[in-house]
């Protein structure tokens, strides 16, 4: 690091780059590029950070769930220490052994400055409970809105909760992706964040054509997503049984359990709904290149990374959630609040291709200014390097 890129009012040692491991459990499929287990929004963003941290030239490592080979690699310079297997040890005890121990010895292993995690969930606990016993700062991030309900309606067992509320009370910094949930976490637990848009990866500007509105055939309607109740796929099911001029495409892995299952077989059912599955992430692209807008169904959501990405590609999102309020207020899309509403949002946007263009317009250029990796990424850096820097200043001469 060049005195010059330093962040103003941080005095590090010439050429002094802090070394950073990201908690992750669930990243091996998305930093190795394998498509098996569990791949969300998350995953894919902490990935995009390790690597773009490495590559400019940070110690970056990420640690995540034995999902067979090697116990460490090294993917694009950054090194992924694995934990136990996930079903590993004696139910009732696993918690503990091997899955508690197993990341103590990873965390030790890593041996960064800073610790960063992302999701409500008992790790943020234990990682911060190691940080503070091994001087090491820890930066928690959060992933979606009930991270920062105080009811912590998706964080089930009180073990769970206690361990999360600990987290969130010793981290050295929470970063937050909207002002909602700067708002929330302020009012329902007392503390302070930062408000860090999550970065994306898309078609640069020399690489972007603007998608033309759909305006002959059938238009087709993507849905991307983890196939599980929170995100309702029922909802599409229900549309798209009232909506035969559009066609659907449902893409993504299904939870196990039976909601999700079913979601599945009643989505195969309907003519107008392709049901494609998990789908590798090179392809991803072309589906967004395929359709006419974006549907989203959920309850509730964090910032969807298949927001970010249908923006990138200047496509329209329709949706029953909207992040601080942006699909309405930048005309991003459509808001609604039920099946009908997204009925009435598909059908309107659809039909006037004048609207659709200037949506279109609206979202590649919304996207550009607060979710490109040039833009969104550098800020994370900074928030790394403040959040160590303040501590290494001092033993600098």
């Amino acid at each position: 690091m060049n005195k010059s890129d330093q962040p103003e009012g941080i005095a590090f040692p010439v050429q002094y780059k802090p070394s950073l491991c990201i908690v992750s459990h669930n990243a091996y499929g998305a930093i190795s590029g394998s498509v098996d287990g569990h791949i969300g929004g998350v995953e894919w963003q902490t990935s995009l950070t390790a690597r773009w941290l490495a590559a400019k030239g940070y110690t970056v490592s990420i640690t995540t769930w034995d999902e067979g080979g090697a116990m460490e690699e090294t993917v694009d310079g950054v090194r992924i220490i694995k934990l136990c297997r996930q079903d590993a040890g004696v139910r009732g005890l696993r918690f503990f052994y091997p899955r508690w121990t197993s990341l103590n010895r990873t965390l030790r292993r890593a041996n960064a400055d800073l610790y960063y995690q992302n999701c409500a969930e008992e790790v943020t606990g234990q990682v911060a409970l190691w940080c503070r016993s091994h001087k090491r700062k820890f930066i928690y991030s959060v992933a979606s809105e009930p991270d920062v309900d105080r009811r912590l309606p998706e964080v089930k067992t009180f073990r769970e909760r206690v361990l999360y509320r600990y987290g969130l009370r010793h981290a050295d910094r929470i970063i937050v992706q909207t002002e909602s949930q700067r708002n929330r976490l302020k009012s329902g637990f007392g503390l302070d964040s930062m408000v860090i848009p999550m970065p994306c990866p898309g078609p640069s500007e020399a690489e972007y054509r603007p998608p033309e509105p759909p305006v002959n055939g059938r238009p087709r309607v993507l849905w991307v997503g983890r196939i599980c109740e929170q995100k309702r796929p029922d909802r599409l099911v229900e549309l798209a049984r009232k909506c035969p001029e559009l066609r659907f495409d449902l893409v993504g892995p299904a939870n196990p359990g039976p909601y999700s299952q079913n979601a599945v077989r009643l989505a195969a059912a309907v003519p107008n709904i392709k049901v494609h599955g998990p789908v590798a992430r090179s392809q991803i692209p072309d589906i967004y290149k395929r359709a006419a807008c974006l549907i989203c169904t959920s309850d509730v959501e964090g910032f969807p990374n298949t927001f970010l990405e249908a923006w990138s590609h200047g496509l329209p999102v329709v949706s029953t959630f909207d992040p601080d309020g942006l699909i309405a207020g930048r005309h991003l899309g459509v808001f609604a609040c039920d099946v009908e509403g997204l009925l009435e949002g598909c059908r309107d946007l659809l039909t006037s291709p004048d609207r659709w263009r200037q949506v279109s317009e609206n979202a590649r250029r919304y996207y550009v200014e607060n979710h490109a990796v040039e833009v969104v990424l550098p800020r994370f850096e900074r928030a790394f390097l403040d959040v160590v820097g303040c501590s290494i200043a001092r033993s600098v001469p």
